[in-house]
């Protein structure tokens, strides 16, 4: 992306001072504070035990039904990606204690693979999505992130429910077992202890939907309650570990920031190029209906997501305006980008989720893959209906009021 930028700069002989301002610029903005925070609470949440402690709580409602493994699994990664908002820490969490236990329970480990990373997409939608701040930013900041996190909330558990009945129609065709029922006592336990680490989403949320924060305010406040619940209320992680996790948090905070940085000044390449517009006139004149529009940047940006994982962030700036002189709103169309980011990062051959899932269950990506064909449909179900009925986006971002568009 970088070298785009320098390439473009050249082309319309703009200097390379334009384009280090334009990087830096990316970066220097306070809303992008929300990015470090989330990847730190998530980083510490997922070392911290919560992972273990959600699956034992999501057993509760689904464990017991056939199948039920294999829902128990999208459940729990449902919770841990409304704490996460990342679809690879849900992967490797959710994925290191629920990929074993369904091989000991006679599912295939390809499978358990498949449904894990599958389960998985709901993260990229649910807040607090990483990438739901870099829309807001690729945006020009036109789009609150309050916005984004509060429409994410349906499609993300519209992809969470799909998964689930086809694992319920899997579960039946092919004798998968059912689970026991968790006695009551049992179950309040297991509440109890899981609690702390709900908290975390009732912080974020809760905090944004009253007003008493913002979005970037609720990342540094849910950082602080991680740390609180795993270092003194679950005890599972040691304070001399806790350097290591530092290390590895900066370290995914530079690459995000440096991509983002990159980002910014791509796209302004492409504005001054105008080659927003130009796309813009070169869709308008394929058709006229938005829908048949729509279609074809869905088909785009799928393909452009097996080769690149953040394709639909990176061509905003570029696609944004083609959807806005259609008279879509900027929300929806953000829900359609990410479905699509989704989508990307369990396709083949760069798919980020879909390399994690493979190391984690320790299968080929071949093996993989070919047990997601199935899940893949769904997903594609899921995007168009994200993309066809706007309701499903903008339906509760208008009842909290808090719809920009």
């Amino acid at each position: 992306m970088g070298l785009r930028a320098i390439v473009g700069a050249f082309w319309i002989d703009l200097p390379l001072e334009a384009v280090m301002i334009q990087i830096t610029n990316g970066v220097n903005k306070f809303s992008l504070l929300a990015i470090p925070f989330f990847i730190l609470a998530e980083a510490i949440m997922e070392e911290g035990g919560i992972a273990r402690r959600l699956v034992n709580f999501a057993y509760i409602f689904v464990g017991f039904i056939r199948g039920g493994l294999s829902l128990v699994n999208i459940v729990a990664s449902t919770f841990f990606g409304a704490i996460s908002g990342s679809s690879v820490a849900d992967t490797a969490s959710i994925g290191s204690v629920m990929i074993p236990e369904m091989e000991k329970k006679w599912y295939p480990r390809d499978f358990a693979a498949a449904v894990t990373a599958s389960g998985s997409v709901q993260a990229i939608l649910t807040p607090p999505s990483h990438n739901s701040v870099i829309y807001s930013l690729a945006t020009g900041g036109t789009v609150s992130i309050a916005s984004l996190f509060i429409a994410g909330i349906m499609p993300g558990l519209l992809l969470s429910f799909t998964i689930m009945v086809m694992c319920v129609g899997f579960a039946h065709k092919r004798g998968y077992p059912k689970g026991e029922r968790v006695p009551f006592k049992q179950a309040l336990k297991i509440f109890l202890d899981t609690l702390w680490g709900l908290m975390t989403v009732v912080i974020i949320m809760g905090g944004i939907l009253s007003g008493i924060f913002t979005a970037t305010e609720s990342a540094a406040i849910a950082c602080v309650w991680s740390f609180f619940v795993t270092m003194f209320i679950y005890k599972d992680y040691t304070w001399a570990e806790l350097p290591k996790l530092m290390y590895r948090t900066v370290k995914t905070v530079t690459i995000v920031m440096i991509l983002i940085g990159f980002a910014a000044a791509f796209g302004a390449i492409m504005t001054y190029m105008q080659l927003p517009s130009r796309i813009t006139d070169f869709f308008t004149s394929i058709s006229d209906n938005k829908y048949v529009i729509l279609m074809y940047i869905n088909i785009m940006l799928l393909l452009l997501g097996t080769l690149m994982d953040m394709a639909p962030l990176i061509l905003t700036p570029v696609l944004l305006p083609v959807a806005i002189s259609l008279g879509i709103d900027p929300v929806h169309f953000g829900m359609i980008m990410l479905v699509n980011l989704g989508i990307g990062l369990i396709t083949p051959p760069v798919g980020s989720v879909l390399f994690v899932a493979s190391a984690v269950s320790k299968q080929k990506i071949e093996q993989v893959v070919k047990a997601m064909l199935p899940f893949y449909c769904g997903l594609f179900f899921v995007l168009m209906l994200v993309t066809y009925i706007p309701a499903i986006s903008l339906w509760l971002p208008k009842f909290f009021g808090v719809h920009t568009g």
